[in-house]
């Protein structure tokens, strides 16, 4: 049978009650306490304090902590009142079986209650996770899709041009001949007919007629990146190209191992939305970084975005966009820890990529703004 413990107090305003409970020694882990709008249990074995309160609580808005070897309850009343005791005077025991009762009773649901909205929440997070991923990836995409559509326009429109321009230049030759021919004619029909000295005289042969215009077929040599090879920084680009060339191969020994695999599971995306992540792909770490960032694990989005920008070098022109989010996103994450100076680095990093970006530079200036605003106040 437990220990009823009487050397509790408790102290009272018109809107909260107080109550101590000591805990006589025991650990917080093991102490076990139930509260309800009547009844309140702070059970320490082999010690037990129970409570049949005067009126009515709000339990949702009463709490309770452990603190410095005593338990502490504040219950909050539903009137505005003082109570003339703590707890009802009588000694029925049926009634306060009754009360205890369903005490216990709305405990147990409301801590299912609880278990269903945490359960509920968790998969609305994991779910937001979710589709945040997969509309990051459609929007690179998407974006990789603009960039090869408006080069082969470029490519094709080069193409067009300069077909034209030989077609030109085959018709002014031809254009050249023919007028040449012409007049050598005129002089041959003008020469005087009829001389002994110039009888035998041979006549000149007429001329062949102009070669027909053809299309000469050019094959470039292909290149991945969009700048032109005079202009390009090659050392960069093929470093570049060789980091990209090993992620696919590991990506492709991996589904080796995997034989139970179909074909058409063998694909890179595949693996990755399976959680086969490669860790020398920088996509898959940037876009895990914007989901711990609208989660808010800051810590971890600024560990991602820094593992992305580290697999995102050498610098060059392929890979700037994601450079640039990449490093915004480690900036955001910065500033929501109130690192405004670290922050401020990343964004300028990825505003001198992108210059002409209204949004970044509106985002740079502000958090120059509170980095001098906080100086001034310290000042």
């Amino acid at each position: 049978m437990p220990l009823l413990v009487t050397d509790y107090s408790w102290t009272q305003t018109e809107t909260t009650v107080y109550i101590h409970v000591p805990l006589k020694g025991t650990a917080a882990g093991k102490v076990d306490v139930v509260s309800t709008d009547e009844y309140l249990k702070v059970h320490f074995p082999p010690y037990l304090f129970e409570a049949f309160l005067f009126e009515p609580v709000n339990d949702d808005r009463s709490s309770a902590k452990i603190r410095e070897g005593e338990a502490v309850i504040s219950l909050s009343k539903t009137t505005n009142n003082m109570w003339r005791h703590l707890m009802r005077d009588t000694d029925d025991k049926i009634k306060k079986m009754q009360v205890r009762e369903r005490a216990l009773l709305k405990y147990q649901e409301k801590l299912c209650s609880e278990s269903r909205s945490k359960a509920e929440k968790q998969r609305a997070e994991r779910k937001y996770a979710l589709e945040t991923m997969m509309k990051l990836e459609q929007e690179e995409r998407h974006s990789i899709q603009r960039i090869k559509d408006t080069e082969r326009q470029r490519t094709t429109t080069e193409m067009e041009t300069w077909q034209l321009r030989q077609k030109q230049r085959a018709e002014e030759k031809s254009q050249g001949k023919l007028h040449r021919d012409d007049q050598n004619k005129l002089r041959a029909e003008k020469q005087p007919q009829g001389h002994s000295g110039q009888s035998d005289r041979k006549q000149p042969a007429d001329l062949p007629a102009p070669r027909t215009s053809r299309n000469i077929q050019v094959t470039f040599t292909p290149r991945v990146f969009p700048t032109a090879l005079r202009e390009s920084r090659a050392a960069e680009e093929e470093e570049w190209l060789r980091k990209q060339a090993e992620a696919r191969r590991a990506v492709n020994a991996d589904v080796e191992e995997l034989g139970d695999l179909k074909e058409e599971d063998r694909n890179p995306e595949w693996l990755k939305n399976k959680g086969e992540q490669n860790k020398r792909i920088p996509a898959l770490y940037s876009n895990r970084a914007a989901c711990h960032l609208k989660l808010g694990n800051l810590h971890k989005a600024i560990e991602d975005s820094s593992q992305a920008l580290d697999l995102l070098i050498p610098p060059v022109a392929a890979n700037a966009a994601a450079r640039a989010r990449a490093s915004v996103r480690r900036g955001s994450a910065f500033c929501r820890l109130q690192l405004y100076a670290e922050g401020l680095q990343d964004y300028q990093a990825a505003l001198k990529i992108d210059p002409h970006n209204e949004a970044l530079q509106t985002d740079t200036q502000r958090i120059q703004d509170i980095i001098q605003g906080s100086a001034a106040k310290t000042h």
